[in-house]
C-alpha cells in the first residue's frame, strides 16, 4: 500500500537516484522540462512520471508561462525530512553510546575475568 502522509512521500520520492538528480539539477534553478530531461537516456513519459512523484511529495513545482513549461524545486518538504532525521541521528547515536558502554564494561569484566582465574 502507498504511503499517503507527506513524510513518507518525499523519502518514497528521494529513493530513486533519478529523481535525486533532478532534484541536484533544480537546486541550481528553476528549469524547462527539456532541461532536466537532457541528461538522462530515458524516454519524455518515464521522466514525466519522474516529475509526477516529485510534484505529489511537494519537492517541486510546474508553472506555465507562454508555451514554456517551467520546474522549480520546493525546499520545504526537504527541511522537514532534515528535521526528521535529525532527531532520529540524536537518538540512534545516543544508543550506540550506550552500546558502546556496555561493551566496554563487559570487555573489563571479561579481563577481570581472565586475570583472576
Amino acid at each position: 500500500m502507498p504511503a499517503t502522509d507527506s513524510l513518507s512521500m518525499v523519502f518514497a520520492a528521494l529513493a530513486d537516484p533519478t529523481r535525486r538528480e533532478i532534484l541536484s539539477r533544480l537546486a541550481q534553478g528553476s528549469a524547462t522540462v527539456s532541461e532536466v530531461a537532457e541528461p538522462f537516456k530515458m524516454s519524455a513519459p518515464a521522466i514525466s512520471q519522474h516529475l509526477k512523484v516529485l510534484e505529489r511529495a511537494g519537492l517541486v513545482k510546474r508553472t506555465a508561462h507562454a508555451q514554456w513549461r517551467t520546474i522549480s524545486m520546493l525546499t520545504e518538504p526537504l527541511d522537514q525530512a532534515s528535521v526528521w532525521v535529525e532527531k532520529h541521528r540524536r537518538d540512534w547515536n545516543h544508543r550506540l553510546d550506550l552500546l558502546e558502554t556496555h561493551l566496554e564494561s563487559m570487555k573489563k569484566a571479561s579481563q577481570n575475568k581472565e586475570v583472576g582465574t
